[in-house]
């Protein structure tokens, strides 16, 4: 089976299995201490700690490969990319995929250039922020062993290979296949990744080793050259999708893997770019901010979408768009960038805390619900970004209640980060279980997570308020369709496959309702009204059927658009049907025409809320102002749906909440 980097949602908490494994490469790591479960810091205060990246870290001398070189002469930089926890608490060092020990090879390699690349970016953001000559000089090493991943010559020049096995060797084709296979023939997210790299690297090398910095700068056009032949050269053309104009210029057909490429191009050009990069950047800045979608009450929130080829799909991996625009909008001078960006950060990501934080699916219904670091890092890093780029410091107090994760807030109620070990697990399940490898991703996203907390130390206090405890939740509530009482005719379906081609149906199964056919919900009882958004089939069809809720709303279910570039017909979406009132317990739909498809329900409270020891976040759907009980005392920061500050006032037992806006409780 070929699949690409973004086909398995669950992917970035899944570990190679171990078996098998050399002597070489079980070096185990220190045992592991309690983790600490405050922001307080490790020794001399700060949050981040190299020990684990350093540990993950090794070098290799590659035999001589044609169209592969790099800077230099000696061993190259590289990076393991799992760790594996053992039952003494010590960690060892594997690659992915299996393990043959009569070649010391895995089926995809020991280290890879997406987290070369990312480890890099650590590297030089420590060296940044701390002048840290062992930073510099891993960095220095990284960046030779990424170089030597892009190919220079023939038809892929300036593309990436994305494995290596332990000896150096690349491995082009693994297994299991990845797209592009050849993974050095087209655009790809390591392509993407290696791009944020160099960019980063150029910035900070430029003065410190201009010798360097210029192999830097002659490996980035390299990569421009790739990305203009392959990419740019569709500028300004659109696909459908869904009924959806979709930029078809995103970096392989991904707003998150493009907004990587944005963040590296960003510290190009603000080192001095020529006109190209600065093009470029424009370009793909543009990209990224139209895929921001939907409004206050319409799927998907004011969220920047991460995937040009369905519109029924977010993710909070790899979702780094924010940030990339604030970023973007800053270098460049635009502040066209940054609406997207506050509809994504002020409206979309409050809602995402209440809901039970940064999940890595919602398709549209939250069907996997694993959360990994990867994900926190980039809510967070696009909070913090978006606060600085649009003035918006009310940003930051969100912020600090997506970093409590890190520290025990989290469905686990235990910390993810080690500031002793350096080290971050590589995900929670969404039944709160952790797993706690501590491999390449995860290490290096919860550090720059930290890195970020480090530089803003407000952020950091108000974070050891929230922590350690679990969230006290008020959120989105998912109900299964066929958990309905159904009439005569009414079915519960279930598809050989959960995955429609661009989207999933919740819990594998939905409802089909023929003509006449009625289903009933037994939910709940709540005292908030609920915003009740059935997730449907929509099709482009106008003689499809229609249904009638008890909440007033009608669905056509024949109002798609046309399919265009997605791999199904249809799209499985959110659609608003009216509010169900506080108390209220049941809830039902019937069809009118043909056979109508209902995946699940999101109920949505119109106040939601997310309270962390003392401290709330209150977040509005609503079409008004509301005054809203609160139990603690403190002071109430109302914002408005941009996130801008309205009121600051002391609460007195209830609390302003603006619509669309999000209101922050602190004791």
């Amino acid at each position: 089976m070929t699949v690409s980097r973004r086909a398995v949602l669950g992917g970035s908490l899944a570990v190679a299995a171990s078996s098998g494994l050399p002597a070489a490469t079980a070096a185990a790591g220190p045992v592991s201490g309690a983790a600490g479960g405050s922001a307080g810091g490790s020794a001399g205060g700060r949050l981040v700690n190299l020990a684990h990246l350093d540990f993950l870290g090794d070098s290799v001398s590659p035999p001589a490969v044609a169209g592969h070189s790099s800077y230099g002469t000696g061993p190259l930089g590289v990076l393991w990319t799992y760790a594996d926890r053992r039952a003494d608490g010590s960690y060892a060092r594997i690659g992915g995929g299996p393990y043959d020990a009569a070649t010391n090879t895995y089926g995809q390699g020991a280290f890879n250039a997406d987290d070369i690349a990312r480890a890099a970016v650590v590297y030089l953001r420590h060296y940044r922020a701390h002048r840290d000559a062992h930073s510099r000089s891993a960095a220095y090493g990284l960046l030779r062993g990424l170089a030597y991943l892009q190919t220079t010559s023939g038809p892929n020049a300036g593309n990436v290979v994305l494995w290596m096995q332990p000896d150096g060797q690349l491995n082009p084709s693994a297994e299991p296949v990845e797209l592009p296979d050849p993974s050095d023939s087209g655009p790809s997210y390591w392509l993407a990744r290696t791009v944020w790299a160099l960019g980063e690297g150029y910035e900070v090398f430029r003065t410190v080793d201009p010798a360097f910095a210029r192999f830097l700068r002659s490996r980035l056009e390299l990569a421009l050259d790739a990305l203009d032949r392959q990419v740019l050269v569709r500028y300004g053309s659109w696909n459908i999708v869904d009924g959806r104009r979709v930029p078809a210029w995103l970096i392989v057909a991904g707003a998150d893997a493009t907004s990587e490429a944005v963040l590296g191009l960003s510290a190009y050009v603000r080192a001095g770019a020529d006109r190209r990069a600065r093009r470029a950047l424009a370009r793909f800045a543009e990209a990224v901010a139209a895929m921001g979608a939907g409004g206050i009450r319409e799927w998907p929130f004011r969220a920047l979408l991460p995937w040009g080829e369905s519109i029924s799909i977010w993710h909070a991996w790899g979702a780094q768009m924010p940030s990339a625009l604030a970023v973007a909008s800053t270098v460049l001078g635009d502040r066209r960038l940054l609406p997207p960006a506050l509809g994504d950060t002020a409206g979309f990501t409050p809602l995402l805390l209440t809901a039970g934080g940064p999940d890595n699916g919602w398709l549209s219904a939250p069907v996997d619900r694993t959360q990994i670091a990867y994900g926190v890092d980039a809510r967070l890093q696009g909070l913090l970004n978006v606060a600085t780029a649009a003035n918006r410091p009310g940003l930051r107090q969100v912020a600090a209640f997506v970093a409590a994760w890190y520290f025990g807030a989290n469905r686990a109620g235990e910390p993810m980060y080690d500031a002793t070990t350096g080290r971050t697990y590589d995900g929670i399940s969404g039944d709160g279980v952790i797993n706690r490898n501590s491999g390449a991703e995860s290490t290096i996203h919860g550090l720059l997570s930290m890195l970020a907390l480090d530089a803003n130390p407000a952020v950091t206090r108000q974070v050891d308020a929230l922590t350690p405890t679990r969230p006290v939740l008020s959120g989105l509530q998912v109900v299964e369709a066929e958990s309905a009482q159904l009439s005569s005719g009414a079915a519960v379906v279930t598809p050989p496959s959960a995955w429609t081609g661009e989207s999933q149906w919740s819990n594998g199964s939905y409802v089909a309702l023929p003509a006449g056919s009625q289903a009933e919900w037994t939910l709940p009882s709540v005292a908030e009204p609920r915003l009740v958004l059935p997730v449907v089939d929509l099709v482009p069809d106008r003689t499809a059927g229609r249904s009638t809720w008890s909440t007033g709303g009608v669905i056509d279910h024949g109002s798609g658009g046309p399919q265009g570039v997605s791999a199904a017909f249809g799209a499985l979406l959110p659609v608003a049907a009216g509010v169900l009132p506080a108390a209220e317990t049941t809830l039902t739909a019937r069809s009118t025409g043909p056979e109508v498809r209902v995946d699940a329900l999101l109920l949505l409270p119109l106040i939601s809320r997310l309270q962390l020891g003392s401290d709330e976040l209150l977040v509005s759907v609503d079409r008004h102002p509301r005054s809203v009980p609160v139990a603690q005392r403190g002071i109430a920061y109302s914002y408005t749906a941009s996130g801008v500050l309205h009121s600051r006032r002391p609460v007195t037992g209830r609390a302003e909440v603006l619509p669309g806006g999000f209101t922050v409780v602190l004791t």
